[in-house]
């Protein structure tokens, strides 16, 4: 069974928690439209919403490495809705791939559109007028 990985966040390439997909095969990238980023300061959470395309890079990865994963984005198999992320799988150019959802309250979080989210700048960096204040 082939899984895959589609990441939005620190896991991708040149940020902070790159180093768990380094031995993983890289598919490339796409842009979901089923996906919005809540920028949450350290990293982004992802909610499932209709949005105008979040970039996102797409990984083939085994099981040991989905483990970890679910361990770094606090994704508790037994009981999905008790962690910090849920995980389900959406379509991509590539496949089904895995996708982290945010769990806790994204109230007064900047909402990204479109685009993707970088480390400390909080903005979406393709269509700045994207962002918007939110109250979910």
């Amino acid at each position: 069974m082939t899984i895959r990985v589609a990441v939005y966040g620190t896991l991708k390439k040149g940020l902070s928690n790159a180093h768990y997909l380094e031995h993983a095969h890289y598919l490339g990238t796409d842009c979901l439209t089923d996906i919005v980023l809540y920028d949450l300061g350290p990293w982004p959470g992802a909610r499932l919403e209709a949005s105008l395309g979040i970039d996102v890079e797409v990984y083939e990865i085994d099981t040991n490495q989905l483990q970890q994963l679910d361990e770094l984005e606090d994704y508790d198999a037994i009981e999905p809705r008790n962690g910090m992320y849920d995980r389900i799988q959406i379509e991509t150019r590539f496949g089904l791939a895995w996708v982290y959802l945010y769990l806790l309250p994204v109230e007064g979080r900047p909402r990204i559109c479109s685009g993707g989210w970088l480390p400390g700048e909080g903005r979406d960096h393709r269509n700045m007028n994207d962002m918007e204040e939110t109250t979910i």
